[in-house]
């Protein structure tokens, strides 16, 4: 068997990747894993040096809007699982065509090769965001797209490309959508690990607005975990919701993690709140629960512990990160 995994080497994709090859998930115990990854200032190819010497696994830098690259790469493929996207909201708002151009041309490069290749199963990974934002309640798989965001729109776009690959051409699509991840190797602009290293730096964080947006918080290992349900059992042309069930403010965030790190209140920064900022997020996961047998099995506390633990002993990962770039947080 052999599996095509596109962003494998950024946060989500290389936990999917790294857990693959060591076993984690008993359908992939003997298949060759291909990750193809541009490396943009997101992807880091030591995320994956945990298995780089493995002989099942390969690594591709290239682009997914190449196409020529991409159906070379497509040819024996039995699985495709489709992590590569541009993701930060605040970098889609300062400008959007780096999102059109790889979330939505991407995919449908992707799409088609995969089409042309005759592979098996293509699980489509997406984000809660394209929903919009909920009051009250939890949206099921069937909501309206209403996404606020010039990233969301562009991973709406990219959902809907799979759907009509699935209904025009028959492709066996999966599309997933998760709650807010975190977790260890999450690039530092994300709000966890960017108020965690800055805590660590004794540094201040930016709060947007009131902070009172509420999220559901995921962990990396239960939604890659629910990912590959769906590509083992999920049916064709079907949307599965994962999430984490555990929502808080991200005022009610900060206050975990300054508490995690010793720190008080005068090390939060009340800035602006974000353009077009959805309020609450909140997915229904009863679908793949009840067809896939999907729960989430880190609780919040202990999956919190462990990831600002993470961030401090590894500096040596993250410092270098910071150093490149002008951070702000999701």
């Amino acid at each position: 068997m052999r599996v095509l995994v596109t962003g494998g080497a950024g946060f989500i994709g290389s936990h999917y990747v790294r857990q693959a090859v060591s076993g984690a998930y008993p359908a992939l115990a003997d298949a060759e894993v291909v990750v193809l990854d541009k490396l943009t200032y997101a992807g880091n190819p030591v995320n994956l040096a945990p298995v780089a010497d493995d002989p099942r696994f390969r690594f591709v830098q290239g682009d997914i809007c190449d196409g020529a690259l991409v159906s070379e790469l497509m040819t024996g493929v039995d699985l495709v699982v489709h992590f590569a996207a541009e993701s930060h909201v605040d970098r889609s708002i300062l400008g959007s065509a780096d999102f059109v151009l790889t979330n939505v041309l991407g995919t449908q490069t992707l799409l088609q090769a995969a089409l042309g290749a005759g592979v098996g199963k293509f699980v489509h990974v997406s984000t809660d965001e394209v929903y919009g934002s909920i009051a009250e309640g939890s949206w099921s798989e069937d909501r309206v797209l209403e996404p606020n965001s010039p990233y969301s729109a562009s991973k709406a776009s990219s959902d809907l490309l799979a759907r009509a690959f699935h209904r025009t051409h028959g492709l066996p699509v999966c599309v997933t959508r998760c709650s807010n991840n975190y977790g260890p190797y999450q690039f530092p602009e994300k709000v966890i690990p960017l108020f965690v290293t800055n805590l660590l730096d004794g540094a201040k964080v930016p709060l947007y607005g009131d902070g009172l947006n509420v999220r559901d918080w995921l962990h990396v290992d239960d939604h890659c975990r629910g990912i590959q349900l769906v590509a083992d059992g999920g049916r064709a042309g079907e949307i599965y919701n994962i999430g984490g069930g555990t929502e808080l403010t991200n005022r009610e965030l900060t206050e975990r993690l300054l508490a995690a790190l010793g720190a008080g209140w005068d090390r939060v920064e009340q800035v602006p709140d974000r353009l077009g900022h959805d309020r609450r997020y909140s997915v229904d996961i009863t679908k793949i629960s009840t067809e896939l047998g999907y729960r989430a099995e880190v609780p919040f506390d202990e999956g919190l512990a462990d990831t600002v633990r993470w961030y401090r002993e590894n500096r040596s990962w993250w410092e270098p990160l910071k150093e490149r770039a002008a951070l702000v947080g999701k």
